[in-house]
């Protein structure tokens, strides 16, 4: 099993957005686990983390929407990527 986090470093003022934005988009996907926003450290952080069973089941997880889920996605996530101004991508191996 892997576990991804996307890690984005948003703009002042649109971190809770953003979380606010994946939360809508991505809450019925089942290898969702969590999304994030900071408390301590780092400003303006968003995680998310999701669950695969392996490098090939988190690559094939977008391919196994629908054309219309796919559609829907890419509409209500317009624009999204003026909110953040950096991000990360870290996978790990549970054991």
């Amino acid at each position: 099993m892997i576990i991804v986090q996307d890690t984005f470093v948003c703009k002042p003022g649109n971190a809770s957005k953003l979380a606010k934005l994946f939360k809508e988009v991505m809450g019925g996907r089942p290898e969702l686990v969590n999304i994030l926003s900071d408390m301590t450290g780092s400003f303006n952080r968003v995680v998310v983390v999701t669950r695969h069973d392996s490098l090939t089941a988190y690559e094939k997880s977008w391919e196994s929407m629908s054309q219309e889920e796919s559609q829907k996605m890419q509409e209500k996530m317009k624009g999204y990527t003026e909110m953040y101004q950096s991000g990360s991508r870290e996978i790990f191996q549970v054991w």
